[in-house]
């Protein structure tokens, strides 16, 4: 494993890209309702957190106690993390990070350099892009955003909602060029069942495959398989 890369704590990840996330990336993960996103982010702060690396969840939607209790159905004791100080739930509105963007980092980055913060999960950030009316601000938003996390030195995960069409994700106007990867996760419809499926669509720097994977839902959490599917 090389030393600039983390491991995702995603099973059957890691194979196809060279060992995920480079250290200090900033990685998009898109998706429908449904289709992982969520997991996904707290498979990878768990990682980190059995290697000794704190993380920070920041989300806009989800609540603690029901999070906690979901993570639980996949032997995730999050608890225990946080006990230990390896993992830190913080729950904000738009309007407080909206905040936060101005002022240049806030009660995050206080939590950042005290914890001494290697990962982190923005969940999602489709609610902070709601607050700005253009599309430049929207864009200006983000830049500022990536400023930050580029300066606490995390690598991070932002989940957006974003639809599938003809088998493309629409994405938050202007991050797909700024983001180091993007993830898109499916979770669509075939012969009247739903299935799941991954597919990666940029990672700078990786040579990525170009199939698209299925997803299983196992008893410790998401896992992707080596079916290729056809969407």
């Amino acid at each position: 494993m090389k030393t600039d890369r983390l491991t995702s704590g995603i099973p059957g990840l890691d194979r196809l890209i060279q060992g995920v996330f480079k250290k200090n990336s900033i990685n998009l993960f898109a998706g429908e309702p449904c289709a992982g996103k969520t997991i996904f982010g707290i498979q990878f702060l768990v990682e980190g957190c059995k290697l000794g690396e704190p993380g920070i969840y920041i989300t806009f939607e989800e609540k603690k106690e029901k999070l906690y209790e979901d993570m639980a159905s996949f032997g995730i004791d999050l608890l225990k993390h946080e006990k230990k100080g390896l993992f830190h739930f913080l729950e904000y509105t738009p309007e407080q990070v909206k905040r936060l963007l101005v002022e240049g980092g806030g009660e995050v980055e206080a939590l950042v350099e005290k914890i001494k913060a290697k990962r982190m999960v923005i969940d999602s950030i489709t609610s902070l892009y709601l607050l700005y009316e253009d599309e430049l601000t929207k864009k200006e938003a983000a830049l500022s955003l990536f400023d930050l996390i580029n300066k606490w030195n995390c690598t991070a995960i932002l989940t957006s909602q974003a639809k599938a069409s003809d088998n493309q994700a629409l994405l938050e106007a202007g991050l797909e060029f700024e983001v180091d990867s993007i993830i898109l996760l499916y979770h669509a419809k075939q012969k009247g069942e739903r299935i799941r499926a991954i597919e990666i669509l940029k990672m700078r720097a990786t040579k990525i495959p170009s199939k698209t994977f299925g997803i299983d839902i196992k008893e410790k959490g998401l896992v992707v398989t080596n079916d290729i599917i056809k969407l």
